[in-house]
């Protein structure tokens, strides 16, 4: 009987096209229909765009050409690979159809064809992330605030759990946080009274894009101390997550979309438009408070934002302070509502509710010692590990994470589905 020659792996790899080899390693399914067609579409288009962008800065730099073509790289590269890798695979499966394909040859093939086609998923999913629009706001250092709910005294009490939970979490991940804003329920500034409202400033680039899923309210289920029967309370904190822009911009930050005198820029406000008011700071104790006209007070009056700041005996430094976190505020409040046409198209194609500050995001029940996140749907049993601000909320964090990253896949595919059905209809 003939007996086909034998071939090593080196001499099957090398019959196939040199720029294919190294992809067979990194190939996720083999049907050309695995990945959607409207965001194939989406992709060559963007593809495209990079290539005619690419053409114009070889005569003529512009910076921001040049930041675009950086945004369009990645799409460009996981496309490279999607492609070559289902060019690769339609090679695998016409050697496998060939008739004259000998055994050994074959076997070869049905091997790579295996191990390329279950690994050609995570190509998908790669293209599928790199398409994902990024926040404007990611790379910017935040700010939170953290204010009690409903609940009462427990829920002020639970706010300053928060605080410091943040705080603590920020230290671990190396973060450079300070607490830029704390106001105690009864007045005065000691951090072991219950919170009345409270602002950390974390300075890091891309702290906004880390923390910015821990915006909504966060539930609290506990026997409070003052509690007679044992019964157990539900109260509730709001935490809002604000981009930030220092006056001196940080290092490593690119400014250029967020300049402070460019009107068409969200951190832009009219200082025209900004009312502020001057007065004596409140509180319990110091030799600056109800001495000194050091507190600051400023209204923007189109949105009637108002934001108060006391915790410095300079007058200057509070007034620093006070419009730093009015234009954060104003800025996310303009981000909110440019987005609001996008969330109900949204809305009416999937059934997805926005979600902001006012939703439950979390519950923290003490009685099981259990974190829920009711977005990622992610339970951790370690909630001591949680408000110590350990790993455990570092996995829950970036569950919600995943879970957004999901959310704005399908948001992306239901509009380009959406899109193309009208170009059809045309």
């Amino acid at each position: 009987m003939f007996k086909a020659p034998w071939i090593c792996r080196r001499c099957f790899n090398a019959s196939l096209k040199p720029d294919r080899r190294r992809l067979l390693r990194f190939a996720s399914t083999g049907s050309h229909d695995s990945f959607s067609p409207a965001l194939l579409a989406r992709a060559r288009g963007m593809a495209t765009e990079h290539d005619k962008l690419s053409a114009q800065t070889s005569e003529t730099f512009d910076v921001r050409i040049s930041k675009r073509i950086g945004e369009l790289k990645g799409v460009v590269e996981a496309l490279k690979e999607w492609e070559a890798t289902q060019e690769s695979l339609s090679e695998l499966n016409a050697l496998l159809k060939d008739p004259s394909t000998d055994v050994e040859l074959r076997e070869l093939a049905v091997e790579d064809l295996a191990s390329s086609t279950a690994q050609l998923d995570t190509l998908s999913q790669n293209l599928a992330k790199s398409l994902i629009p990024k926040h404007p706001f990611e790379d910017l250092p935040c700010l939170i605030e953290i204010r009690p709910g409903a609940g009462g005294g427990e829920a002020a009490l639970f706010a300053g759990d928060l605080l410091r939970m943040y705080r603590t979490y920020c230290s671990r991940k190396n973060f450079r946080a300070s607490l830029l804003k704390f106001e105690a329920t009864e007045g005065g500034f000691d951090e072991s009274s219950p919170l009345a409202e409270a602002i950390i400033e974390i300075e890091t680039p891309g702290a906004y894009g880390e923390l910015r899923s821990e915006a909504g309210v966060h539930r609290v289920q506990r026997v409070p101390a003052t509690e007679k029967q044992g019964r157990t309370h539900t109260s509730a904190v709001s935490v809002l997550v604000l981009p930030n822009l220092p006056a001196s911009g940080s290092e490593g930050l690119d400014i250029g979309d967020v300049d402070l005198n460019d009107p068409t820029s969200d951190y832009y406000v009219d200082p025209s438009e900004v009312r502020t008011d001057v007065m004596r700071a409140r509180g319990a104790g110091g030799q600056h408070v109800n001495t000194t006209d050091s507190a600051i007070r400023l209204t923007h009056i189109p949105t009637n934002t108002v934001v108060s700041m006391q915790e410095s005996r300079s007058q200057h430094q509070n007034r620093a302070k006070a419009w730093q976190v009015l234009r954060s505020r104003i800025a996310q409040a303009r981000r909110e509502a440019r987005e609001e046409e996008v969330v109900a198209l949204r809305r009416n194609i999937m059934g997805v509710a926005k979600m902001g500050r006012g939703d439950k995001v979390r519950t923290y029940n003490y009685g099981q010692q259990r974190v829920t996140d009711h977005r990622s749907g992610l339970t951790v049993h370690n909630l001591d590990d949680v408000m110590d601000g350990g790993d455990e909320l570092g996995k829950i964090i970036d569950s919600v994470k995943g879970w957004l990253g999901e959310r704005e896949m399908e948001m992306v595919l239901a509009e380009e589905e959406q899109a193309a059905s009208k170009s059809k209809a045309k």
